[in-house]
């Protein structure tokens, strides 16, 4: 028994001085393998290639510095949510079984709320640049749950007060009864009721719903002045319901999730113009160099709406490896946190990466603007953009940005 003992410690020894590890490729010298969770298809098929492109764009140049841990970074492993839970999950659990060691996404959040237990109940670091739903502050994630984009607890006061400060009074509100549109919603009418304004309706519908003309009737009914729309691509329906009752356009306010260049055409194919005077607002970044870094990356992309959250999520991720000097999401998601706040502020990989080889602490700046994760993994800080369509072109460019934040 004594020298069956002596063996196992001298092959436990001898595994330590390898530096071998037990989970998801830990060593340093090993690949970061990154995976993602977004939607390739479904009804937020227009948010996939804009996150999907700056996720390849921040890999590259990772590789471009010399890779993490001085290891090139291999291609991202793909995972459609499709807005499908059942499609979501079953996407997480092949990258789980593919030990990576980050997910990104998902992008919604309630495909975030179908994969998280999955992706964090194996000791996986994930990292949502578009999820807004206020509830995923408290989930139980043991603590590998991150997110770029602002919880809607920042970003429904910005559209609220827009709201007030067009001069209306009172709103009628319509959202997708989920964790999103639901916790949306309620931030929303409480910042409305705050500025004085009267909440006329307010009433959620499900996400699967196929004839709006009800809910548009009674939001047109109730002699509000301003109708907000808190939806997905479903949400088209009900705008044009609206349009179609007689709403004006600068009635009506939407969100990110409907901040698709394309919602004119999705309306009326032959009237696009129909959405000119829309107001929206969404998470932004006031950053038009990484707008034209990522158009030289990916000429093709026409939707841009979150890839700075996502581009943060990546570089910050392998960061947090660089000073941890570990690729095992146990060891580095201590230094998640500490590579966004309280130290040397710099830009980029190989900035902020030359930085931690120095021994300072970073403080990295994002793309999408500083993140300074909280202990929920929420950004503290983040930029709101207003958003309108233009009355001759039926695009939408942005009025403004506004700094929102939980101080």
């Amino acid at each position: 028994m004594a020298r069956k003992k002596a063996l196992s410690l001298l092959a436990a020894a001898s595994a330590l001085s390898l530096g071998l590890t037990a989970c998801n490729g830990a060593d340093e010298g090993e690949e970061f393998q990154y995976g993602y969770v977004l939607p390739e298809t479904g009804d937020l098929a227009f948010l996939g290639p804009p996150q999907i492109s700056a996720a390849e764009m921040a890999l590259a140049e990772i590789n471009d510095a010399g890779g993490i841990l001085d290891t090139e970074v291999p291609d991202i492993e793909p995972g459609d949510e499709a807005n499908d839970a059942g499609q979501a999950n079953e996407a997480a659990n092949r990258l789980v079984d593919q030990d990576v060691n980050m997910v990104l996404g998902a992008a919604a959040s309630g495909m975030t709320h179908a994969i998280y237990d999955t992706v964090t109940g194996a000791g996986i670091v994930q990292c949502s640049g578009s999820n807004t739903d206020p509830d995923l502050s408290t989930i139980d994630d043991g603590g590998f749950y991150f997110r770029t984009a602002p919880s809607d607890l920042l970003s429904a006061p910005v559209l609220g007060e827009q709201i007030i400060n067009d001069g209306h009074t009172s709103v009628a509100v319509a959202n997708r009864a989920d964790g999103y549109g639901d916790g949306y919603a309620e931030v929303l009418v409480d910042t409305a009721e705050a500025e004085g304004a009267e909440v006329e309706f307010s009433e959620g519908y499900d996400p699967e719903t196929t004839d709006f003309s009800s809910i548009a009737g009674d939001m047109e009914g109730s002699g509000a002045d301003a109708y907000v729309v808190i939806a997905f691509e479903e949400g088209v329906q009900l705008l044009g319901d609206l349009l179609e009752a007689g709403v004006d356009p600068e009635q009506i306010y939407v969100t990110d999730g409907m901040n698709d260049p394309d919602l004119g055409s999705s309306i009326d194919e032959d009237n696009p113009e129909i959405v000119a005077g829309i107001t929206g607002a969404a998470p932004g970044a006031d950053n038009p160099d990484f707008d034209t870094q990522l158009e030289e990356h990916d000429p093709d992309l026409e939707v841009f709406q979150f890839a700075p959250q996502v581009y943060d999520c990546v570089i910050a991720t392998a960061l947090a490896a660089e000073h941890a000097e570990s690729t095992d999401p146990g060891e580095y998601v201590d230094s998640m946190t500490a590579v966004t706040q309280d130290g040397t502020e710099c830009t980029g990989f190989s900035e902020c990466r030359d930085l931690l080889a120095d021994g300072e602490e970073i403080d990295y700046q994002g793309a999408s603007g500083p993140i300074a994760w909280d202990d929920n993994g929420d950004p503290t800080v983040a930029s709101i953009a207003v958003f309108k369509f233009d009355e001759d072109t039926a695009e939408h460019g942005i009025e403004e940005y506004v700094e929102s934040s939980t101080d």
